[in-house]
């Protein structure tokens, strides 16, 4: 449940459930992961902005940060061949999602090079339009008996994202899956289009991406005011619910009658017993210090953190 208004703690991380809801976080860095071992080439002419391909140029993925299509990736049989299949992107979809698609992309390229075949990438698309939306229906996402003649459309329970699938005689180059989330508009739909020769089990992978229950990290002001009434957002590292009663533990019992202790003691003449209780406080004392001491020196002797990857900003 949103607690905070929008305009309270602008660049506060938090986790934005159902991440297909997310929108995108101006950067391509979720999305380039999967494959950071392969070339990246930095274009400075172009809509293109960063291209990144498999060792041998068969696939491409293109960001182009200004651009209302963010995403472009192809897969051809040779680096000089024409694209056998397209996916495309808008830059309201959520990089995570795009992960589904290029993670399946560096399994499949991995596979091609062990056995030294033309990969699964290249495989022709199933007759069955129920496998590249098998992750959906698994989901609990159901077809909509509304859907045009020849197409089919599955919704996802809340009604806000959903898979398009055009089932009518079309060229190879046509769009034929189109998978959405959001309500219409700029800046509220996100949409992700394959042509129709894209292997379903990449479309697939895509889908199981797009159903993942797992939120996405935004800041506040990243999620568009006219999406948020409908997403979940909760604070990065929020701790659990302090109205939640608990049984106090051992440790807790001691802690409390050490602290009831103390304050009698600073109130009270100093008895025997009181000093005690005072000598219980030193030691207390002098354990925290060690331990702060120690905390202190394995962060001094941890090796400095390598230097993230660039980000890539729209």
């Amino acid at each position: 449940m949103n607690t905070q208004p929008y305009d309270q703690h602008p660049y506060q991380e938090v986790l934005v459930s159902p991440m297909y809801l997310a929108g995108s976080n101006g950067t391509g860095d979720a999305g380039f992961a999967p494959v950071s071992h392969w070339p990246h080439h930095y274009l400075d002419e172009g809509p293109c902005q960063l291209l990144v391909t498999s060792p041998d140029q068969r696939i491409r993925i293109g960001w182009f940060g200004d651009d209302f299509e963010l995403w472009k990736i192809t897969a051809a049989e040779d680096a000089v061949s024409a694209p056998r299949w397209t996916a495309t992107f808008n830059h309201v979809t959520p990089a995570e999602i795009v992960a589904g698609l290029t993670s399946a992309l560096a399994r499949d390229y991995a596979e091609a090079e062990a056995i030294e075949g033309n990969g699964r990438f290249l495989t022709s698309p199933s007759l069955y339009w129920a496998n590249a939306v098998r992750p959906l229906t698994d989901a609990g996402w159901t077809r909509d008996g509304a859907a045009e003649r020849g197409t089919v459309e599955i919704m996802a329970p809340d009604g806000q994202a959903g898979v398009l699938i055009d089932n009518r005689f079309s060229d190879w180059d046509d769009e034929t899956v189109r998978l959405w989330a959001g309500p219409p508009g700029w800046g509220t739909r996100a949409e992700a289009v394959f042509t129709a020769r894209t292997p379903t089990h990449l479309v697939a992978a895509t889908a199981a991406a797009m159903s993942d229950s797992a939120p996405a990290i935004r800041e506040r002001h990243q999620i568009n005011r006219k999406v948020e009434h409908l997403v979940t957002l909760a604070p990065v590292g929020q701790a659990a619910d302090p109205q939640i009663s608990r049984a106090p533990t051992p440790l807790d019992v001691r802690r409390t009658a050490v602290v009831q202790a103390v304050h009698r003691a600073a109130r009270a003449p100093q008895t025997a017993a009181d000093l005690r209780v005072v000598a219980a406080r030193s030691r207390t004392a002098t354990s925290a210090q060690n331990l702060s001491g120690n905390l202190a020196h394995a962060a001094a002797a941890r090796p400095p953190a390598s230097p993230s990857a660039p980000r890539h900003s729209r």
